[in-house]
């Protein structure tokens, strides 16, 4: 995929190059992963495809965005991309032999540490931006749809519900607006999101016996349910009595209650 390195004046080559590195990060990680193990052809191909993915939909994005830099909070939200790419092909090679749990648990206890990082780096930097929300929002989505996959395996296909939530979601906005409104900051909403991939990793560490893990799986999915149908709620009695406003005008009204 070519990408023109300036435009406008703006050097995209800078945060181009950050990228680039983080994509030689993630197949360095493949290859000590395949070294340690043997990995085989599907954790390979789909470990590659991830870098390949990361590295063209976040080289355009910045390139959109037109950020001066790729800056420290995107740094640790890029190297939690790398983890979660090495997970992905732990993953997609258990469909062949399982992996040693405590590399797959290891890799994915790093990412989820490193999730209340980035956060905190680009308040303190003052480098927050709409881009690195949404990169670290598609990392932690990701990651929750890869770990529902691995536990799914022992637990059953409903699991992938909750993998899946958020993209249903997200497909169903395109069909109906409403649901794209901006919604008001709730720790309760960020608390539930933080603790899916802690219950799956519980879930598909198997260290508790299988009906234990069963209830880990079962609380985590009805805390996503009660978290998304609050929210769905919300933004369709917002869309009722303020007449389906634009979302930019719901923000306005947001920010002066």
């Amino acid at each position: 995929m070519a990408l023109n390195n300036t435009y406008d004046g703006y050097d995209a080559r800078p945060v181009q190059q950050e990228t680039a590195v983080g994509a030689g990060a993630q197949i360095l990680l493949l290859a000590l992963l395949g070294t340690a193990i043997g990995m085989g052809t599907a954790g390979w191909l789909t470990g590659l495809a991830f870098a390949f993915a990361t590295w063209a939909v976040l080289s355009r994005a910045l390139h959109r965005s037109r950020l001066p830099s790729f800056g420290p909070a995107n740094r640790v939200t890029l190297g939690r991309a790398t983890l979660v790419g090495g997970v992905t092909a732990l993953v997609a090679d258990s469909f062949r032999s399982a992996p040693p749990v405590s590399l797959l648990v290891g890799l994915t206890a790093v990412a989820l540490i490193l999730d209340g990082v980035d956060g905190k780096v680009a308040r303190r930097t003052g480098t927050s931006s709409p881009l690195g929300a949404r990169f670290d929002m598609e990392v932690d989505a990701f990651l929750i749809l890869v770990l529902s996959v691995y536990v799914a395996m022992d637990q059953g296909p409903w699991v992938l519900l909750i993998g899946g939530m958020r993209y249903v979601f997200v497909a169903a906005a395109r069909a109906w607006p409403w649901l794209t409104a901006p919604l008001p900051p709730s720790t309760a909403r960020k608390t539930v999101a933080a603790l899916q991939g802690v219950l799956l990793l519980v879930a598909g560490a198997e260290l508790l016996p299988h009906a234990v893990n069963t209830g880990v799986v079962l609380l985590a999915l009805g805390l996503l349910v009660w978290s998304f149908g609050r929210d769905v709620l919300w933004l369709w009695r917002t869309a009722r009595t303020r007449g389906g406003a634009p979302a930019a005008e719901v923000m306005r009204e947001l920010v002066a209650q």
